[in-house]
């Protein structure tokens, strides 16, 4: 993990309220694994960083690709950016996705709202070794709607609405495929959408993405610690350090 001031080179806004930006610089080559985030320092007026998931990462440009919601006034004063700016990075923080321990066979990939950005980086390396992908996506509506198009291209896609203005009226619960032909899952999300998952896919192995606001982002600041189960090795977990990745079994949500 480095601090560096990266390049943007595109921001556009996708959705409501939701923008993408691409940034240059060296943490691009220093991404292991999906689901890795960066920290950005906004400006002097923001006290806190804010971490935001890395959605792709493109070696041959140096990029990498972050999509975020606006949610107050540090995310709205984001947007203000434009290409060419610097900006203050710390990344690549966290522990991601372990692709390379996933056996070969059907993935299921289950996102709701702004914890989707991190699966598309995610699904791409999948695909790539040869899993067959299913992704189910949540929204709360139709104008909400970003990179339908981009998981399409690597599988089939379910998509739910809160209000039912595009694919199924629901949660992601419920659109789920066949899970008798579902070998393991990845879902990243608010939390009440994970608690549901992780019912939902009992006793199948999956991987849980944990957003959560953050303090240092290095694991020093105790902001983002959960509890685990009491038959645990330790009696939590630092989400910035130890995560954003865990297994279901390991915190208690």
């Amino acid at each position: 993990m480095i601090r560096e001031w990266m390049t943007i080179v595109n921001h556009q806004r996708i959705a409501h309220q939701t923008y993408l930006m691409e940034i240059e610089g060296e943490i691009a080559s220093m991404v292991e694994t999906p689901g890795q985030f960066v920290h950005i320092q906004i400006s002097d007026s923001f006290f806190l960083r804010r971490p935001v998931s890395i959605a792709d990462v493109s070696p041959v440009k140096g990029t990498i690709t972050i999509l975020y919601k606006v949610l107050g006034e540090g995310t709205e004063a984001l947007t203000t950016k434009l290409p060419g700016e610097k900006i203050d990075i710390v990344g690549p923080g966290g522990k991601g996705f372990p692709v390379d321990e996933v056996e070969k066979g059907h993935a299921l990939l289950i996102g709701g709202g702004i914890g989707i950005p991190p699966l598309y980086y995610l699904a791409k390396q999948l695909k790539a070794k040869g899993h067959h992908i299913t992704s189910v996506l949540g929204y709360r509506s139709e104008e909400d709607l970003f990179y339908v198009r981009e998981f399409e291209e690597l599988g089939e896609v379910r998509i739910t609405t809160n209000d039912g203005s595009a694919g199924i009226k629901g949660f992601v619960t419920d659109a789920l495929p066949d899970l008798n032909s579902v070998d393991c899952y990845f879902t990243c999300g608010p939390t009440v959408m994970l608690k549901n998952v992780k019912k939902e896919l009992t006793g199948k192995p999956g991987y849980i993405s944990i957003e959560e606001r953050m303090g240092c982002g290095i694991g020093a600041c105790f902001a983002c610690v959960m509890e685990t189960p009491c038959n645990s090795e330790k009696d939590y977990v630092k989400v910035c350090s130890d995560g954003p990745v865990f297994r279901p079994e390991e915190v208690i949500l």
